[in-house]
């Protein structure tokens, strides 16, 4: 532990070093600004990949310091709490209280126990299978970890993994990732997705197909990538479950009597709600809106089902408070230059030849991993998409291929502050973000390794590649 400690204070100075050098000696060239702003967000993003302290607390010394050296207007740098995530994930806190505070979790688990629970096994990929498959008809992962999360934790007190165990930490991560990153290979299923789609209508006229967006990631980045992630939680996190027999004994009329009436309340909201969400697209609400409605519903004095004081227990404000700094960190970097100053960076770091396609794809791909580090991932489609004609004339590859590279970069995610959901989720199981980053750092290693070289092979296959 002590060693763990050393080398993440180590990393933490070394670039606290680097942001100081930018504000003694700024960048050729540039603006006072540009400096200033480059080394703030390196503090940010080294508070957050080090957890030397709390995320919230980062965020706000990251609002501190932008607003200090005037480094953005107030409006752009708090329009984090304006925005849609922000509201749909004090939404998700207030329905996920009242689904665990209702019973509701419990019985929903009471009713999958006998099919998930033979195996440590058969419960990771149930559940992992479960919410990969929600992707294709929820279209908001905060959604997906709204619904699945308090129903998988249920199950792991039903089979006997308590607080901190292997097999809870294994299933909270399991469905904090499952219910994000294979979506990333579902064109309306994640925010990225959608901005990268909009960015390519705008700019470049090209439309992508449901059916083409999901025949060229889908096989990889969300089949072969979730089977993948029930291997590494199940290697991370190995646990058994007690046996069907001992279970059945220790949990014989162990689910709580709730208010039948209570529950029934909660499961059609609940079921109301994910109708509005899967048919978004034509009524046109936003997703984030349906669940501040059904949030302000639960919460209702006398017909609700949580109490109005339980609010303030059941939102978690500093977690709020860090989405809103990774969207208001996105922001400085879009309009203080940093953004445009990367891409033209990355754009000198691709191969000079156009003939190894190879080279070139995993150059592109690598780019948008990478920049996903300082936007956060919501960030990289707005950043990388303007300049992908200029791409395109340094690789030879075709434009829209230059932009679907972008989602192998984007649904690679490296430390959990890159994906607001992630967060969401895990502070609705109540387990470490630690237990997160062990297995995103893993399978981004994997995937830059292995499924990035598997996805040029298949893209070759249907022809993207020439």
């Amino acid at each position: 532990m002590q060693i763990k400690f050393s080398v993440r204070s180590f990393s933490f100075i070394g670039v606290l070093g680097i942001a100081l050098m930018l504000v003694l000696f700024p960048i050729e060239n540039k603006s006072l600004s540009f400096s200033y702003s480059a080394a703030v967000v390196l503090i940010t993003l080294a508070c957050w990949s080090t957890s030397v302290i709390p995320p919230f607390l980062a965020g706000l010394i990251f609002f501190a310091l932008s607003t200090i050296f005037h480094l953005v207007e107030p409006a752009i740098l708090f329009s984090g709490f304006a925005s849609t995530a922000v509201w749909l994930i004090v939404a998700g806190f207030v329905i996920g209280g009242a689904i665990s505070s209702s019973g509701l979790d419990k019985r929903l688990a009471s009713i999958i126990a006998p099919h998930l629970t033979l195996s440590y096994f058969r419960l990771i990929f149930g559940l992992v299978l479960t919410a990969m498959l929600l992707g294709f008809i929820m279209p908001s992962s905060v959604g997906r970890a709204i619904v699945l999360i308090p129903v998988g934790m249920a199950l792991a007190e039903r089979v006997g993994f308590t607080s901190g165990s292997n097999g809870r930490r294994g299933i909270a991560v399991a469905l904090a990732i499952a219910c994000n990153m294979p979506s990333f290979a579902v064109l309306p299923a994640n925010i990225p997705n959608m901005i990268l789609a909009g960015a390519s209508e705008t700019l470049f006229n090209i439309h992508f197909s449901y059916i083409e967006y999901l025949l060229l990631h889908f096989p990889i980045l969300g089949v072969i990538k979730s089977m993948l992630l029930v291997g590494l939680v199940l290697f991370i996190f190995p646990d058994k479950v007690v046996s069907p027999t001992n279970i059945k004994e220790a949990y014989s009329g162990s689910i709580p009597t709730f208010d039948n009436k209570q529950q029934r309340k909660v499961a059609l909201l609940l079921v109301i709600t994910l109708l509005f969400w899967v048919t978004d697209s034509i009524h046109g609400i936003n997703s984030a809106w349906i669940g501040l409605t059904t949030a302000i519903i639960l919460l209702l004095p006398k017909w609700g089902v949580l109490e109005p004081k339980a609010f303030n227990s059941s939102v978690d404000f500093g977690t709020v408070i860090f989405v809103a700094a990774a969207l208001g960190l996105g922001a400085l970097v879009n309009t203080s230059g940093i953004g445009e100053y990367m891409g033209q960076v990355f754009s000198h770091l691709l191969p000079t030849s156009s003939d190894n396609t190879f080279l070139n794809f995993m150059s592109l791909s690598l780019i948008s991993t990478f920049t996903g580090l300082v936007t956060t991932i919501p960030g990289v489609p707005t950043v990388l998409s303007p300049m992908a004609t200029d791409f395109s004339q340094l690789t030879g590859f075709s434009v829209p291929a230059v932009l679907m590279t972008q989602v192998i970069g984007f649904s690679t995610v490296i430390f959990p502050y890159q994906v607001a959901p992630l967060i969401l989720a895990m502070q609705l199981s109540k387990e470490s973000l630690g237990s997160l980053l062990k297995v995103t750092l893993s399978l981004a290693i994997i995937t830059i390794l292995f499924l990035m070289p598997l996805d040029y092979l298949w893209w070759l296959a249907l022809g993207w590649i020439n």
